[in-house]
């Protein structure tokens, strides 16, 4: 891959619109897979003023809209829609919204009284076929895409690697059912001398490649399982035409920090919006 300044594309609204793009479409295959592998749950999504609106329960961190702002100026019959989609559903209304979004989106979020509450870092690289990282992998770690019949294996690790952060191992608990119906998406683990320590997930979009829910078993961390496993995300990716890859931290995390090191940059920094609580 050229490394070089010019390999990169320039963050404006095209390449915004692409990456909220990829990411919208790759949590509404989520929730499809989702309203299949646990129906109870009664997952779905719609496509409102531009933005997708999705739900796959009252709690989940999938349940938001997507793409606020991008593909159409919004107006307040667009937000009264998406309101009541949660709000029939029994499940807050959030809006994560990029920086570039049509201005309007701003102006309707405060007058409709929404507050921020929460940032993420939107990273971005491109990929080709010669994919470089900042360091070497360690020879003892092997990543690659599971077989069919390592799924169970998949959501014990994707779990045990989140057990430390509230919330995030049971949700991983029931995402081997759903990954399982996710049309677009491949789970991988990495192996340290054939012991399965790390976990992640790649989902591709019209040449993005979305790299997301990664994490490390307490007793294989600082082996480079996470650097083992981008790197073979990445190259997946390459190999099945995507020039662009993505993922999100927060902000100034130590995601963010291994993310730059490796290629990626900041293209911006997407805002969390909630109806702000009545006093």
């Amino acid at each position: 891959m050229n490394s070089t300044p010019d390999a990169y594309p320039l963050v404006d609204l095209a390449l915004s619109r692409r990456l909220e793009r990829a990411e919208g479409r790759s949590s509404v295959a989520f929730v499809e897979a989702s309203a299949k592998a646990v129906p109870e749950r009664r997952a779905e999504w719609a496509e409102i003023g531009g933005a997708f609106a999705l739900f796959d329960g009252p709690d989940s961190p999938i349940t938001q809209t997507f793409g606020l702002g991008m593909f159409q100026t919004p107006t307040a019959a667009d937000f009264e829609a998406l309101e009541a989609f949660f709000r029939d559903r029994g499940a807050p209304t959030q809006h994560e919204v990029s920086p570039l979004a049509d201005p309007a989106t701003l102006a309707l979020l405060n007058e409709r009284g929404y507050e921020p509450f929460e940032f993420t870092s939107i990273l971005f690289r491109p990929i080709g076929g010669q994919v470089q990282l900042g360091r070497p992998l360690n020879p003892r770690v092997r990543a690659r895409p599971i077989r069919p019949d390592e799924l169970d294996r998949w959501t014990d690790v994707s779990a045990r690697g989140w057990s430390e952060t509230p919330g995030l191992s049971e949700l991983f608990r029931d995402l081997g059912r759903i990954t399982a119906a996710w049309s677009g998406s491949v789970a991988f683990l990495a192996e340290l001398d054939g012991t399965p320590v790390a976990a992640g997930n790649l989902s591709v979009s019209e040449g993005v490649a979305l790299l997301a829910g990664a994490s490390t078993v307490p007793e294989g961390r600082n082996q480079g399982a996470q650097l083992a496993l981008l790197d073979a995300r990445l190259r997946f990716a390459a190999e099945h035409r995507c020039d662009l890859a993505l993922m999100g931290a927060l902000p100034g995390s130590a995601s963010q920090r291994n993310a730059e090191r490796h290629g990626f940059r900041i293209a911006y920094t997407r805002i969390k919006w909630r109806p702000r609580a009545l006093t």
